[in-house]
């Protein structure tokens, strides 16, 4: 079967096994808990984008994590020229690879945001199948995405979710079959695989088999991994994205402690590091 190619995550982040850290937003213009202030918005994002570098992390992935009840496809305008601010501020702070999720899954937007500030990536939450969730049916638009990104001459990745969080397959949940259409029919560049809600890891037994299933593209922990379970996650992921156990005492509400960061990324390190290890001890044995 032809494929596509894979994306090369050291190219991309300048390791192979990348943490990305995320940046929640405030709530934008026209959600229901907006503020009035995009300067404190802005604010607090440079706060946590300074956080997370200063902390070891890879890359940043910006979404509007606090604008919920979520559309369930595109968003107010207002909210794609404030992550627009908002992202140049962050790429003006920091110089890691910047991606954007535009929830719940305004992909088409993320797209143009990041393809005119010259993001890396983007995250989508439904990029081929039917999900059942809070804001309704959503049926992924794979073909309306890859369509756009040629039309705007972009190179930005495509990270999507497999069976994403807070939400319910359509039909039989068969993992496998969902990693394969997401990669070789939705066009993915890498996916991510995470546990039933925010906060809440995937297995490990689901983690192996979407790797196997993704036969060589990147597979990325997309929720629940923290300083105490991230070197067990690990054994079967390419990378991971992190957020809610990085905030100060573990809670979502909060800001990001770059204590905290530390933690998580030296853990991190340390499981790939013995992965390394393990592989060079089977690599001699097997010559032996």
């Amino acid at each position: 079967m032809l494929r596509i190619k894979d994306v090369d995550l050291y190219q991309l982040f300048k390791t192979r096994t990348p943490i990305i850290g995320v940046v929640h937003l405030l709530p934008l213009p026209t959600s229901p808990r907006w503020g009035g202030s995009l300067k404190a918005v802005i604010d607090r994002a440079e706060q946590e984008a300074t956080a997370l570098a200063s902390g070891g992390v890879d890359g940043i992935i910006v979404e509007n994590f606090f604008d919920a009840p979520f559309p369930k496809n595109q968003v107010d305008p207002a909210v794609v020229s404030a992550m627009t601010i908002v992202v140049q501020r962050i790429q003006n702070m920091v110089t890691l690879p910047v991606g954007i999720n535009v929830l719940r899954n305004d992909a088409k937007s993320a797209m143009a945001i990041a393809s005119c500030v010259r993001a890396q990536f983007i995250r989508v939450n439904v990029l081929s199948g039917v999900m059942v969730t809070d804001q309704g049916l959503i049926e992924g638009e794979a073909h309306h995405l890859l369509r756009y990104r040629r039309e705007l001459d972009s190179d930005v990745k495509i990270f999507a979710d497999v069976l994403v969080k807070h939400a319910r397959p359509l039909s039989s949940p068969n993992l496998t079959v969902a990693v394969q259409d997401t990669i070789e029919r939705g066009l993915a560049d890498a996916v991510i695989l995470s546990g039933w809600a925010t906060g809440s890891p995937p297995n490990q037994e689901d983690l192996e088999l979407a790797a196997q299933a993704a036969a060589g593209t990147p597979v990325f922990i997309g929720s629940g991994a923290s300083w105490e379970n991230v070197a067990t996650l690990l054994q079967a992921a390419d990378g991971v994205i992190v957020s809610s156990s990085l905030k100060r005492h573990g809670r979502r509400e909060q800001t990001i402690d770059p204590i905290r960061v530390s933690q998580f990324v030296e853990a991190a390190h340390r499981s790939w590091n013995n992965r390394s290890d393990r592989k060079s001890i089977s690599s001699v044995s097997l010559k032996s």
